[in-house]
């Protein structure tokens, strides 16, 4: 028994290091890793079995920015279809909106249950070990705010009907904001990162958020050094609600911008942006991406260096 498990986590650890080396190498050859790379990150359940605290600390060693974002915008039914912001991202930036999460589809192993909804759930004050874990490594992601665990009590049996449909289908039978739970979002994820569609009972904490990942995000590629050679991460300000929604046509056709490929000079920074239209396979996503990325792009998001703002220029 001994020798099988020491075996089981030595090939563990063989394919873990060996997935993340080539990840990291397709992603920054902009060569598909997702493709396959996600049918050979299933085939290590097996191994992943107990072992669950060594594959998020050897993932996260390993982990890159996703530098391309795709946004699709439903202003109807009130969500965002998107690719490229994580859940870690999605927490910072509406931390003070944020209050318990009902966990409708997850592998986190430190929730608290409710018997009456059979549902694990995440108490305010203990977010902070859930947004530190790798709920990428869930495979599905999946959870709905509440105010207070009271009126969790007090769910009717269709509306855990309709939350469990929420969490097994990702799609909502009737708009997913209930008065019981006073919920603001509700946060389906397939692959964190990968394919995520949010529900937001204000839209505007959706500018707000993608508002402040956006520079967040550059601010971690672009790396200075100090005179001392001391890393210290660039800062941009966030970029504002009025900026943003000048994208909404945009973004409501379905858009992508890549802060991968910026361009720069002494006074400005521009993040193209090209319309490619509706998506739920992110496949078939990032080939439209890489067969549109050399041709014009439709908008800029522009920072000037100088003022420190934030504009739009389009074709």
């Amino acid at each position: 028994m001994m020798v099988s498990c020491i075996f089981k986590k030595t090939v563990l650890k063989f394919f873990l290091i060996w997935k993340d080396i080539f990840r990291y190498f397709c992603y920054n050859k902009r060569i598909k890793y997702w493709k396959f790379g996600r049918q050979f990150h299933k085939k290590l359940s097996f191994y992943q079995f107990g072992y669950g605290s060594e594959v998020s600390s050897l993932k996260r060693r390993n982990q890159t920015i996703r530098d391309l974002i795709y946004i699709h915008l439903n202003e109807q039914d009130q969500y965002v279809m998107t690719y490229g912001i994580e859940f870690a991202e999605f927490a910072q930036t509406l931390s003070d909106s944020i209050n318990n999460l009902l966990l409708l589809k997850h592998r986190y192993e430190h929730g608290d249950f409710n018997s009456h909804t059979m549902f694990d759930y995440v108490s305010r004050d203990k977010l902070g070990r859930l947004v530190e874990d790798d709920v990428y490594g869930y495979g599905d992601f999946c959870w709905i705010d509440f105010e207070e665990e009271e009126a969790v009590n007090e769910l009717p049996g269709q509306t855990i009907a309709e939350l469990l449909y929420l969490g097994h289908i990702k799609e909502h039978l009737k708009l997913p904001f209930y008065n019981y739970l006073s919920n603001r979002y509700v946060y389906l994820a397939h692959d964190d990162g990968w394919f995520n569609r949010t529900y937001y009972r204000d839209l505007n904490d959706f500018y707000r958020m993608l508002g402040e990942v956006i520079p967040g995000k550059m601010g971690q590629m672009k790396v200075e050094k100090t005179l001392l050679g001391i890393k210290k991460k660039k800062t941009y300000p966030p970029i504002t609600r009025d900026v943003l929604l000048s994208l909404k046509p945009l973004m409501k056709e379905g858009a992508v911008l890549s802060i991968k490929d910026i361009e720069q000079n002494r006074v400005r920074i521009e993040i193209p942006i090209w319309i490619i239209g509706d998506f739920a396979n992110m496949d078939d996503m990032y080939d439209e991406y890489e067969a549109i990325v050399k041709e014009p792009c439709e908008a800029k998001i522009v920072f000037d260096k100088k003022t420190r703002e934030w504009k739009i220029y389009s074709r």
